[in-house]
């Protein structure tokens, strides 16, 4: 009987298997590294260990390091969560060696299945059907090998997965640089920097299979999700059943998944992962060989609880009958929540969480890393939540949760919130028509955190008012006055905001005849029917609404039944200084410069790719805003940047004097 886990991860999932931990009597350990210092759930463990540093690679891959942790504290069991360590059979090794049980398949199904060209190889003798592809290195003659695979090819990291090392070729002459790219975005998130080419199925579906095996042979599956819609290669929409697959597909999907697991001799929770193309068919991508970020659709069809299931296989207990006999119920959807930019290109954000709050609805199930007053970092994934609707079909759970998200206080990051309430409410998706080239066809869900529609003047007039009832409510003189009551009446109070790059400047007075407003001097009809520094209700064209306004300093985040903005205060004397040049590329989100691609007097082209960063364990370009002349370039490689940072400035070349 396991008695003390440590989990060697962090945010949600560590919090997740923390909280079943607890359930069934375990007394939990956390590893931490120095940006989690206060998070949540390190304070949910029993006990914790801080790991020196910040970056993955001196923290949560350090296996050294996690392993000490638990010797130290005593724990008998390494719960690894996913990502870091999890598909790490050298880490399972170590484990094995140094005494704690690690919660997972025994380092040999790791191993077998850590490379996907391995794995694929294996996998085609149990009978899966498999897609062809070949592994390339600096010999490889990358266009004979494509040509043979034939186009469009993907190019993929051999280890690891979470769409990174990933790059899709359409052409021999895009080739080396996608190889070039995908090698090293692959060794700094896995630290192995091996590719492989591989036929690329355009708009498939991308459905999977849970199985779950015993240590006394024993493998079954759990059925199917589909996890089709992607950015960048990651799921953010997930769900369970696939609308796609009916029963004779869904015992085919399960045999062959199955098999996989039994050709390598799994036990514990693993997903096996299918393309399915536009004809019915589907190949064999991978086995992931730990518990997936989107297992909770599963449970809740199911009513199984798969951490528990993790460490009862991992304490030898066979595989019970409620798994063995399982049946689907209703329909459940996952959302991952983002901390990311929609309309900039999914660019990833960082900041402080001033709220988060999510309502509790019933067949809501929220599992997040992160409460009011947490800081998004750039070392990390930016995921903030998961959130899981279970409803009796799939419409009323899509439903549901598309409520759920829009009602949610997000304050103080930006995040793809909008674009997952526009998915789940699209007529598309809720026919079941989904599959990876999803967002493509539908670039126009960008979401925008209240920038499009009616209802911004509304938005921009509560966050004034509100700010106006909370300086009367500070008031050290004639307190008592109503808010905004004048004597006499006199000149509109004004306040301007930003929404995005939008400017929204609102006027109002209190008159006898009631509250004259205007914003961005367009007269807006209104009657207030209450305010406080909280809260603002008011009357539009005949409509009743209540918006919640939660101010930090500079800022004014609100929420209502119409959707929510995040105003920014513009001071009403500006800073002169804070104008960069009009030819500065300024650092879109914090991260350390990879490389550096042009240097002072080189001539550029707009749109031309000049300093590459990474953060968040991926890489991003920032291009020339201009046509012109490199002037200056302030960074080099190596180099931890700011949002907003300037990087180069691209002066415009001089206009040619008249002969």
């Amino acid at each position: 009987m396991i008695q003390k886990l440590l989990v060697a991860n962090r945010g949600e999932i560590a919090a997740r298997v923390m909280r079943t931990a607890h359930a069934l009597g375990i007394a939990t350990v956390a590893v931490y590294s120095d940006p989690d210092a206060d998070a949540p759930f390190v304070r949910l463990a029993d006990e914790a260990v801080r790991l020196p540093g910040a970056a993955p690679s001196e923290t949560y891959l350090r296996g050294d390091l996690v392993i000490a942790a638990a010797q130290a504290t005593g724990a008998d069991a390494v719960h690894p969560g996913y990502g870091f360590l999890s598909e790490n059979a050298g880490f399972a090794r170590e484990c094995a060696a140094a005494g704690p049980t690690f919660v997972g398949p025994s380092p040999e199904a790791i191993a077998s299945m850590g490379s996907k060209l391995e794995a694929k190889a294996l996998m085609e003798k149990a009978g899966v059907p498999v897609l062809p592809g070949a592994t390339v290195d600096d010999s490889s003659d990358l266009r004979a090998i494509a040509a043979e695979i034939g186009f469009p090819v993907l190019v993929k990291a051999a280890f690891g997965g979470g769409g990174r090392g990933m790059r899709v070729v359409h052409s021999a002459d895009e080739l080396v640089d996608a190889v070039a790219g995908a090698r090293r975005e692959a060794a700094s998130a896995f630290g192995d920097g091996t590719v492989f080419l591989e036929r690329f199925v355009v708009d498939p579906r991308h459905v999977e299979v849970q199985i779950l095996g015993d240590t006394h042979g024993e493998v079954v599956h759990l059925f199917e999700r589909e996890c089709s819609i992607q950015r960048r290669y990651q799921k953010i929409v997930e769900e369970s059943p696939s609308p796609a697959v009916d029963d004779a597909l869904r015992a085919e999907l399960g045999a062959a998944a199955v098999a996989a697991g039994k050709a390598i001799g799994y036990t514990g929770a693993g997903t096996v992962e299918f393309v399915l193309d536009q004809e019915g068919r589907f190949f064999f991508l991978e086995v992931n060989t730990r518990l997936q970020v989107e297992h909770p659709v599963t449970e809740l069809v199911t009513g199984l609880d798969l951490v528990a299931l993790q460490l009862r296989v991992a304490e030898g207990e066979p595989l019970p009958a409620e798994v063995t006999g399982a049946v689907l119920d209703g329909h459940a959807i996952e959302v991952r929540l983002y901390a990311e930019d929609v309309p900039a290109g999914f660019l990833p954000a960082t900041g402080t969480l001033h709220r988060f709050r999510i309502p509790d609805l019933p067949g809501v199930r929220v599992d997040t890393g992160v409460e009011d007053g947490s800081v998004v970092s750039p070392h990390y994934d930016p995921m903030l939540a998961k959130v899981i609707a279970h409803g009796r079909t799939r419409a009323e759970a899509a439903r549901t949760l598309a409520r759920a998200l829009q009602r949610a206080e997000i304050h103080g990051v930006t995040t793809n919130r909008d674009l997952l309430v526009d998915v789940l409410r699209e007529p598309e998706f809720l026919a079941g028509r989904t599959d990876t080239g999803y967002l493509t066809r539908h670039a126009d869900l960008v979401g925008g955190d209240g920038r499009a529609g009616d209802h911004r003047h509304p938005r921009a007039l509560a966050a004034a008012l509100a700010r106006q009832a909370a300086n009367r409510s500070e008031a050290r003189v004639l307190g008592g006055l109503p808010s905004g009551w004048r004597n006499v009446g006199g000149m509109p109070q004004r306040v301007a905001y930003t929404l995005g790059e939008e400017t929204l400047e609102v006027a109002y007075a209190f008159r006898r005849s009631g509250l004259d407003v205007t914003v961005d001097g367009e007269p807006l009809a209104v009657r207030l029917l209450g305010a406080t520094p909280e809260a603002v209700e008011l009357e539009v064209d005949g409509v009743r609404r209540r918006y919640t306004v939660h101010r930090v300093p500079g800022w004014s985040f609100v929420d209502g039944p119409d959707g929510s903005a995040a105003l920014a205060e513009v001071p009403r004397f500006a800073d002169p200084n804070a104008v960069a040049h009009a030819g500065s590329l300024l650092a879109p989100m914090p991260g350390g410069v990879v490389r550096v691609l042009a240097g002072p007097g080189d001539t550029v082209a707009a749109g031309q790719a000049l300093v590459v960063l990474e953060a968040m364990k991926m890489e991003h370009t920032v291009a020339a805003p201009v046509d012109g002349v490199v002037g200056e370039v302030r960074v080099g490689p190596g180099d931890q940047v700011e949002t907003g940072q300037v990087l180069a400035v691209v002066e415009e070349p001089a206009e040619e004097e008249a002969s």
